[in-house]
């Protein structure tokens, strides 16, 4: 009856297996990819530099996604060899064809003094339980949930976009939440401000949001603002974050929002509701492509052409959707996953169910973000009915 001890012998002959100067020449000269099989809390102990963590039990599901290239070479490590050993094995199953196990893992590569990292920061367990479908996920992982929990993100508004966003933000583990609204929760909000509730009516908004906020998720730092974005504040507010998330419901405060992160190189999330339709898109200053607000709005059209959400009504699922939208959106930018919305528009219409993406160009001659942008916001004037930058003499 064969022993685990005639099983890992086994193993270990049908594969290839180096000491620590042999996976060092690899790694130095055939640019191998470097696999660490170790669970999540040996790996807070250290790593090989540049290694791709993908703990043992998930290998064979997510090998294929870190080193799609079955031909490169692969040094697999564990903490003492043998783990690595059955792991070299199932990979050359999978057909990767050069695979070699690390003979004494990690500790051998410890103790002959080769460089290895420490994690800047890791999950406590804790953490690892409430993110686990995250670090389940190639391209987050733990590096990725931590990026989300070191993250701080500015929601301008909570209300109708602001809410659903900020709820699930917040689950999802972005670390620093700012919210600034200067209105406190009244009966008309329940409607569709799900952050809110029955019991808190009266209660600022902020205050409000901050209470649904850590009772969800206390790994989350909410910053309130109980006040109003104003030019004189806006550009010492926004700097504080990582990105805006813009829940405005009026021209006057999305131009400054624009205008603010473009001077101070901040992406917007930007998203707007009106009865059964609403749109989002993405402005990202970083980018030498992206338009900005003022690209896709020269000027705002008459109030009476732009009535808000208390003056047209808005059915009450509608902010749920492009609030969502807007903090996928948020995640994304995060943790540089994916396709933004940079220089595209989606619009929804809810009584059809249809989604339209349109096209944004940047506009060369655009008075925020082209040749003679303002460098503060000083003789701007915000209004719905202006919102206006004086041109260049």
């Amino acid at each position: 009856m064969s022993t685990f001890r005639d099983l890992l012998e086994q193993t270990r002959a049908g594969i290839a297996e180096t000491d620590v100067p042999g996976a060092r020449q690899l790694i130095d000269t055939q640019q191998a990819a470097i696999v660490d099989i170790r669970e999540d809390d040996e790996v807070a102990d250290g790593l090989v530099p540049g290694a791709v963590h993908i703990p043992r039990g998930y290998l064979e599901m997510r090998i294929e996604q870190a080193v799609p290239d079955k031909d490169q070479p692969v040094v697999v490590y564990c903490a003492g060899g043998t783990r690595s050993a059955f792991a070299a094995k199932s990979l050359a199953e999978l057909g990767y064809r050069q695979v070699t196990s690390l003979a004494g893992g990690f500790n051998a590569w410890k103790e002959a003094g080769e460089a290895w990292t420490k994690p800047a920061a890791s999950l406590s367990a804790d953490q690892r339980r409430r993110y686990s479908r995250h670090l389940l996920i190639p391209g987050i992982g733990e590096e990725g949930q931590q990026a989300l929990l070191d993250a701080k993100v500015l929601l301008v508004g909570a209300g109708g976009l602001g809410a659903p966003a900020a709820l699930y933000l917040s689950a999802a583990g972005v670390g620093t939440l700012g919210v600034i609204d200067a209105d406190d929760v009244d009966a008309s909000n329940l409607q569709r401000q799900v952050i809110h509730t029955t019991g808190r009516l009266g209660m600022s908004k902020v205050e409000s949001a901050a209470q649904a906020i850590t009772a969800l998720n206390p790994d989350v730092t909410v910053i309130p603002h109980r006040e109003r974005l104003t030019r004189e504040n806006a550009l010492g507010i926004i700097s504080q974050y990582d990105i805006v998330f813009d829940g405005s419901d009026n021209f006057a405060t999305r131009y400054l929002i624009n205008d603010a992160c473009v001077i101070l190189q901040k992406p917007n999330v930007h998203g707007s509701i009106f009865r059964f339709d609403g749109q989002s898109t993405t402005f990202d200053p970083r980018n030498e492509h992206s338009p900005c607000y003022r690209c896709l709005f020269p000027e705002p059209p008459p109030p009476e052409l732009a009535p808000n959400c208390a003056e047209a009504g808005v059915l009450g699922v509608l902010p749920g959707m492009i609030g969502m939208i807007q903090a996928t959106e948020t995640v994304k930018l995060i943790l540089g996953l994916g396709e933004s919305l940079v220089g595209r528009l989606l619009t929804y219409d809810a009584l059809t169910m249809t989604f339209r993406t349109l096209k944004i160009a940047r506009d060369p001659s655009c008075p925020m973000c082209g040749p003679h942008r303002p460098e503060t916001l000083d003789e701007i004037e915000y209004s719905d009915i202006t919102c206006a930058i004086p041109q260049p003499a």
